[in-house]
């Protein structure tokens, strides 16, 4: 029944965020500069005339007030539609699915990545020397302060440009992946890191850890079996945010070594001022956030019993 309940409210939460990101988009779509009618067209270069440009804008309901564009999105958005692309003309839902699954493919890897890696660093470097623990921090600082585009470039030059080990641009087999997905991994895997080493530090001096050692347990093992799961909660909680935020990186990264995806089409459809592309894929990216925070929330209680308990 609590669970139920838990579960029921951060429902209820979600409705909400993608409420309030629907309804922020639409504004901020509407009251930039650009005629949606003219996009539609072709741009200014089509070089349309009034009375064509007049019965696109009665077609699609530009014509109309904002607030009666705003209500009939919503009650289009209620029944699960979210309309037809101004320049594809293909509907949202089949734009967006022609493009998920390269984005699934390289945010999956990057988040297998960065966990795996983040937790395999952080169990080598806590509790060690102090130059190692040093080092560690040093460079999780380095690599978490570049901004993705960088650390892309670097890739490109040394891997591509140099070793000549991976494409540089493709979506086509997995080496065109391994470079994008070290890309969005790489900053993750600093943060978790540092996050993680913090936890282990303080819970390898409680007294239970004390225990284990006098039973006789080994180093690595107290640090698997004992350690590792008490520091946990706070990796998974920042797991859940950084991959809830994972388009915002594949806008960048898809981008930069232009792959297909839904962050490269949020580019197109933002520069070409495509409404209904725009407000499907931020639909989708708050559906994601509301959707793996819920897993996160109920991961809690299967990482610590005491959270079920509270």
């Amino acid at each position: 029944m609590r669970l139920g309940k838990r579960i029921f409210l951060r429902l209820l939460a979600g409705v909400g965020v993608l409420w309030g990101a629907a309804t922020l988009t639409f504004v901020a779509v509407n009251v930039t500069g650009g005629d949606t009618a003219l996009a539609i067209l072709g741009g200014p270069d089509a070089l349309p005339t009034p009375e064509v440009v007049a019965r696109v804008r009665a077609e699609y309901g530009l014509d109309r007030p904002l607030i009666e564009q705003y209500g009939r999105y919503l009650a289009r958005l209620a029944r699960g539609d979210l309309g037809e692309s101004y320049r594809l003309r293909i509907p949202v839902t089949r734009a967006i699915g022609q493009q998920l699954r390269a984005t699934v493919e390289l945010a999956l890897c990057a988040t297998l990545l960065a966990v795996t890696a983040s937790i395999f660093w952080a169990m080598l470097t806590a509790k060690r020397a102090r130059w190692v623990r040093s080092f560690s921090s040093g460079s999780e600082l380095v690599v978490s302060s570049m901004p993705s585009f960088v650390i892309g470039i670097l890739l490109l030059l040394v891997f591509s440009f140099r070793l000549h080990v991976f494409p540089a641009s493709g979506s086509h087999g997995w080496k065109s992946l391994v470079m994008p997905a070290l890309t969005l991994a790489l900053p993750m895997i600093a943060v978790l890191s540092q996050v993680l080493r913090q936890q282990l530090e303080e819970i390898l001096e409680q007294p239970f850890i004390v225990t284990a050692r006098a039973r006789g347990l080994g180093d690595a093992a107290v640090r698997l079996r004992h350690a590792l799961r008490h520091a946990l909660i706070p990796l998974v909680t920042l797991s859940g945010y950084i991959t809830a935020g994972l388009l915002g990186g594949a806008v960048i990264v898809e981008s930069l070594f232009a792959r297909q995806g839904v962050g490269r089409l949020m580019v197109e459809a933002t520069t070409n001022k495509d409404v209904p592309v725009v407000l499907g894929i931020t639909l989708m990216a708050a559906l994601v956030y509301v959707v793996v925070n819920l897993i996160v929330d109920l991961l809690y209680t299967v990482i610590d019993p005491r959270v079920r308990i509270g």
